[in-house]
């Protein structure tokens, strides 16, 4: 007996509604949510709140939602159940108060596809993260974090940089590779033991790749991966992100391979030699988290960590300088009166610089680097601004909502030093200045990043005088929004003082 080729029409239409109803019950037990469950827009089945989110300014989305439904709201993106936290007082309770609350990762269909979630910014809240960022801790300060031997190989390659910037010759140039090599560096000395020169083509390529995958991480489609994984696997121009992430991964791994071909143990030159005898010292222990997987995954998050947010802040930096002459003019006279012009800079000079202090601080909170903080998510049920959360929904920190607070910054939409100046002008700190994100999680290398930006900053500004190239448009001031919020790109002329 031969069977029918299709299905009878009947027969597709109860399968089809089967189909319905099946979703339309996920749907409904997806959001049947506890009775004090934070408000928030009402999802669309399988979607969810998706459509009403522009994943190309999620920041301005949020805002917009923020101003409905209040500093604590919830979300459906797809199948995932999220909770926007807005404003100091919520970030804080959520991120500080109840920091091991809400110390866990969501699941990110994309960053597991990559490998992503082997290493430290996103693997979730366990024994594996406890052990290797206390590891990444401990081995950047034995490496000289926050001390004087980093000082001065900060200061070495503050130098490089300003003969780069010498070269150029009073022409207009776009300072974003430069500044990227430069600040990667002194990241690529702690973990690689060697930096890497500004003409080395192949870094470039890397540096510019990085680039085009943080782009790529944020378009529409990655939203899809949360729901239709197989999307991964399908041949396309999607699968770009993928093979970048690839060759970066194989980059890293040609650098661990020379490590192993010439490490000895009696040596510790970087990050890498102290990551391989951890490896031999847990050999025989199974459930250690230190393998040479781990090695790959934890760099290349330390790597990215130690590049792209600092670099971003000094092209900021700059592009502010040239927008306010006025105010580098301030730096200047300051720089002129602490340090003079033929000294060379020291950390120490930092606490006697209140107006240059004031002005990096302005430049990480106007430009805002890291808009929205990495996902965070429930470990265990939690209650927060007396919302209750249950385990496993995703937390969804808004820092812009803080750093652009018009209740706490006189001028949240203005570049104004004055927001950490007191009325004798001296630095004031302010408790809502997080662009280090807060809690368990906050940014591993914070006082490296704190460090590089001074020394990069004072250096440059001590020799140099930069404006707004001849003939050329004024440069844009508002931020291009990938992962983070970056300035457009702009051309600058630099004369020696």
């Amino acid at each position: 007996m031969e069977l029918p080729s299709v299905l009878p029409i009947g027969d597709a239409t109860c399968i089809g509604l089967a189909i319905v109803l099946f979703c339309l019950l996920i749907h409904w037990m997806k959001n049947k949510k506890a009775q004090n469950y934070p408000p928030g827009p009402f999802p669309l089945p399988l979607v969810g709140n998706t459509f009403q989110l522009d994943f190309n300014n999620l920041p301005e989305s949020l805002d917009q939602l923020r101003k409905q439904y209040g500093n604590v709201f919830s979300l459906q993106i797809f199948f995932e159940n999220s909770v926007v936290l807005n404003g100091y007082d919520a970030i804080k309770e959520g991120l500080v108060t109840k920091s091991e609350d809400t110390a866990d990762r969501p699941s990110i269909p994309m960053f597991e596809h990559l490998g992503m979630h082997k290493g430290i910014a996103f693997i979730g809240y366990g024994q594996h993260w406890k052990e290797q960022r206390r590891f990444a801790l401990q081995t950047l300060r034995n490496f000289g974090m926050g001390k004087k031997s980093m000082e001065e190989r900060i200061r070495e390659e503050a130098g490089y940089l300003c003969a780069a910037f010498q070269a150029n010759d009073g022409r207009p140039f776009d300072p974003f590779m430069v500044i990227t090599n430069a600040v990667s560096n002194v990241i690529c000395a702690v973990i690689f033991g060697d930096r890497f020169e500004y003409s080395d083509s192949s870094f470039q390529r890397m540096i510019y790749l990085l680039k085009k995958l943080a782009e790529l991480e944020t378009k529409p489609i990655t939203q899809l991966y949360k729901i239709f994984p197989w999307l991964m696997r399908v041949p396309g121009p999607h699968q770009e992100l993928f093979n970048i992430q690839h060759i970066y991964l194989d980059f890293l791994r040609e650098i661990i391979q020379k490590h192993r071909e010439t490490w000895d143990p009696a040596v510790r030159r970087d990050f890498i030699d102290v990551f391989f005898d951890e490896i031999e010292k847990n050999k025989d222990n199974p459930s250690s988290s230190f393998t040479e997987e781990t090695l790959l995954h934890v760099i290349a998050d330390l790597f990215v960590a130690g590049t792209d947010t600092t670099s971003n802040t000094l092209r900021w930096s700059l592009l502010m300088m040239i927008l306010h002459p006025h105010i580098q003019k301030k730096v200047h006279e300051e720089i002129d009166s602490v340090i003079g012009r033929g000294r060379l800079l020291t950390i120490e000079d930092h606490s006697k610089m209140p107006y240059t202090n004031a002005v990096i601080h302005e430049v990480q909170r106007f430009g805002n680097i890291l808009p929205i903080a990495l996902l965070h998510m429930t470990y265990r049920n939690t209650n927060i601004q007396g919302f209750d959360i249950p385990k496993g929904t995703t937390i969804i920190p808004n820092l812009t909502s803080v750093l652009k607070d018009k209740n706490i910054w006189k001028k949240p939409y203005q570049f104004y030093p004055e927001h950490f100046l007191d009325a004798e002008g001296k630095f004031v700190k302010n408790e809502a200045f997080i662009p280090f994100s807060a809690g368990r999680r906050i940014c591993v290398g914070e006082q490296l990043a704190r460090m590089d930006l001074f020394i990069f900053f004072v250096s440059l500004l001590q020799r140099f005088e930069f404006r707004i190239p001849n003939d050329q448009p004024y440069p844009r001031h508002d931020p291009v929004f990938t992962f983070n919020f970056s300035p457009h790109p702009f051309q600058v002329c630099c004369e020696e003082r």
